[in-house]
């Protein structure tokens, strides 16, 4: 059944191609929804960009078509721009609380004129403002978050617990590998770029083709920049980050789980050891991505040391097993560089190993940009906690690091790992769980 979809700001600037992810429905953009876009076309970063994304594409659609009748998409849509006089609102009145003049409560007042011009059709608000929401439902209209970019894949671990045969095992055990088929495991397990735990300490994973499941190339007793694996999780991450096959590593997890750690010490292996890439890049978005830091007083440098604070401690963490401080390494070589995101927005990033911390504070849209970016022989690592997202417009199912990581499960270029043992300390173990 068709229905009428009336869209928030934040939709819009979230993902300017939701315009056309209603299919054969209409989709209406209140008139207070178009001003309020005019005040963001100006603003730095990515929410400025997808502003001016969304007023480009609403000027294609006006030069097809009349955009105050609507204009029909491929799909047989109708997008149209809404409009009423203050006398069509004679008869439609908001309750007395709501206050006069808001930009939401003239949008709440455009609900319910198109719910009570088409009766018969049903009338949904889609914004990604939970509050919103409530107040549509107050005044009887449906309100629904915008769901198209929700990941549809979120239990994956990246890895499974099985049991093989005792004779699977010690083919295993002696040829470093064994077939699919021998081994017996669930065909549903049968994905790439997986990994297993088949217990007493013996470990696998499967490549791009899956028909074999291979023998790690690294153990327990594996140091990489100093520091060795402590589980399981933190193993197979390591093999996955150490692996120059695999161009996108996706890590997700609890605070303290060794994410960013075991990231930073990959990429410096590769970048100082062994020469794979010319250059270790780590940053992280400033909240939201588009966010300035001008009103930090210093200079470019100092104002952007409290966002990525956190890496240089990881940093100082391993270099200080070297004997060095990693602020005095950092200046006097070029092959790591610690910067936030906005500072890398646009470029493209050839022959490099970029870590992405924080990356639950991205939108799809925004990790959509970065990925790419990335250029010939280049290695992105994203890392974040999905439980602690800080964008007022994101959850566990719709950031950006989570819909990368489902899209890209059981593809051959990428791994996704969910770490789950806390190594910080055993306080911060138990305050993630409780807390």
């Amino acid at each position: 059944m068709v229905k009428n979809y009336v869209l928030d700001t934040n939709v819009l600037l979230h993902d300017p191609q939701a315009l056309f992810s209603f299919q054969d429905n209409r989709v209406y953009i209140p008139m207070p929804v178009l001003e309020e876009l005019d005040r963001f076309k100006k603003s730095p970063g990515e929410l400025g960009a997808n502003c001016r994304e969304v007023i480009r594409k609403l000027d294609g659609l006006r030069s097809t078509g009349d955009l105050l009748k609507g204009v029909r998409t491929n799909e047989a849509g109708l997008i149209c721009v809404k409009i009423f006089q203050d006398k069509e609102f004679e008869n439609v009145v908001l309750p007395s609380y709501f206050k006069k003049g808001l930009a939401d409560n003239w949008i709440l007042l455009y609900l319910l004129k198109i719910q009570k011009s088409d009766p018969k059709m049903p009338t949904i608000f889609v914004t990604k403002d939970i509050n919103f929401r409530l107040k549509s439902q107050i005044i009887g209209v449906p309100a629904q978050d915008y769901l198209t970019d929700k990941s549809t894949v979120t239990e994956e671990k990246g890895f499974y617990e099985v049991t093989m045969s005792e004779e699977a095992e010690r083919v295993f055990r002696e040829e470093g590998k064994i077939s699919f088929s021998a081994s017996k495991i669930p065909a549903s397990m049968k994905k790439r770029n997986v990994f297993f735990d088949f217990g007493h300490s013996l470990f696998g994973k499967t490549t791009a083709t899956t028909e074999e499941i291979v023998r790690l190339e690294n153990g327990f007793g594996t140091t990489i920049s100093g520091i060795s694996a402590r589980n399981r999780e933190q193993l197979f991450a390591l093999e996955a980050l150490c692996d120059d096959t695999i161009p996108l590593v996706c890590l997700t997890g609890k605070a303290g789980t060794g994410k960013t750690l075991i990231a930073i010490a990959a990429g410096l292996s590769k970048v100082m050891d062994e020469n794979a890439y010319t250059k270790l890049t780590v940053t992280k978005p400033v909240v939201s991505m588009g966010q300035e830091i001008g009103f930090l007083p210093g200079t470019a440098e100092e104002k952007i040391r409290p966002w990525v604070q956190p890496i240089y401690d990881n940093l100082d963490f391993l270099f200080a097993r070297k004997g060095v401080r990693a602020e005095e390494y950092l200046k006097k070589r070029k092959v790591i560089e610690v910067e936030i995101l906005s500072y890398i927005r646009g470029r493209s990033i050839p022959h490099q190993y970029i870590i992405i911390d924080e990356a639950q504070n991205l939108t799809p849209h925004e990790v959509k940009t970065i990925v790419t970016r990335v250029g010939e022989k280049t290695k992105i690592v994203l890392t974040g906690d999905p439980d602690q997202i800080d964008n007022p417009y994101l959850d566990r199912t719709s950031n950006g690091l989570m819909v990368l990581a489902s899209k890209f499960f059981d593809h051959p270029l990428a791994v996704h790992i969910t770490l789950e043992k806390g190594e910080r300390s055993a306080l911060a173990t138990v305050a993630s769980e409780i807390l």
